[in-house]
């Protein structure tokens, strides 16, 4: 029972940080909605299970990609908002993350349409 009970807590704070996050950040609303755009495609066009499969699980990716960024930003902050270049070095990587996980959908989008 007590896998169970632990089970159930990380699944809350896990929902909590996905609720902090939709409520403080503009980037996480987006992509949400980029990939709730990109998954309705996914299930219009005619594509494969193995496609549509590929398609979603990326967007999953870069909605984890960006509460990672969303978690490295806080951290930064909380610890200090002046210039310091760790803590732009840390935020640039953060954002780059999202934007890598971000171009692998478009590159699967692009090898699925003209393939």
């Amino acid at each position: 029972m007590e896998f169970f009970r632990r089970l159930k807590l990380r699944c809350l704070w896990s929902w909590h940080g996905v609720v902090a996050t939709w409520r403080t950040e503009y980037s996480f609303r987006s992509w949400v909605w980029a990939n709730l755009i990109s998954a309705a495609l996914a299930f219009v066009l005619p594509l494969s299970p193995a496609e549509r499969a590929l398609i979603l699980a990326l967007g999953v990716l870069v909605l984890a990609a960006e509460l990672i960024n969303t978690a490295i930003e806080d951290a930064v902050d909380y610890i200090s908002t002046d210039p310091h270049p760790l803590a732009k070095r840390a935020k640039d990587a953060g954002s780059a993350g999202v934007a890598v996980a971000a171009v692998a959908v478009g590159v699967a989008w692009v090898v699925i349409l003209i393939g």
